[in-house]
């Protein structure tokens, strides 16, 4: 029997990603009906709190398994930013780059930011994270992990992905996750490795 999970994101990247991992592993991920709520806050310290926070509120919403994600960039010479801030650092922090087209998308405007952090340093070890959980009824079924190491550049390189994967350099292949296919992203990244965690206790799941 399919397991059919309901993903807690209007995150196209994010959808299309669970989509390609979710399609070898025999599952199904669907998005969220438009169930006309409010989202949780997501105010926990950690990815998989926030994860875990988002699979029980929305699976009280709705009938089946709902499958929630927090994930992002930790940068080592930041302290392990921007962390749980991923999506706002920029907005967090009231950046408006220079000379910048207002209407530039909010991944643009966090790379920017990004870079202006970075602006001196040479030393730009960074993984992405991410952490899953799946729920039923408010209670958190299982949970994951998944990372992938990387380091940041100067410039943004590829067209595909999402976020800050333009900057994000996979030094064995000496490409960045936006210059990858769908297949070896899904192979080598924080979400792919998380999914595949998590696959052992989904299959659990099938016979309950």
């Amino acid at each position: 029997m399919t397991v059919t999970l309901y993903a807690a994101t209007t995150n196209p990247g994010k959808l299309r990603d669970f989509s390609v991992a979710a399609g070898e592993a025999g599952c199904s991920v669907e998005p969220l009906p438009d169930l006309g709520i409010s989202p949780p806050a997501e105010n926990e310290p950690t990815f998989a709190g926030n994860a875990r926070v988002k699979a029980q509120y929305y699976s009280r919403f709705v009938q089946g398994l709902v499958l929630a994600d927090d994930s992002g960039l930790e940068v080592d010479a930041l302290g392990g930013e921007p962390g749980v801030r991923s999506a706002r650092y920029a907005a967090d922090a009231g950046y408006e780059p220079r000379d910048a087209d207002p209407g530039i998308s909010v991944d643009v405007r966090n790379n920017l930011y990004l870079l202006s952090r970075l602006r001196g340093i040479s030393v730009r070890s960074a993984r992405y994270r991410c952490a899953l959980a799946v729920a039923r009824d408010g209670t958190v079924l299982c949970a994951a992990e998944g990372l992938v190491s990387g380091e940041i550049l100067d410039t943004p390189r590829g067209v595909g992905g999402f976020g800050y994967d333009p900057l994000f350099l996979i030094p064995q292949l000496r490409l960045t996750m936006a210059e990858i296919s769908l297949d070896q992203k899904h192979a080598i990244s924080h979400r792919g490795q998380a999914f595949r965690a998590l696959l052992p206790q989904l299959r659990g799941l099938r016979i309950k």
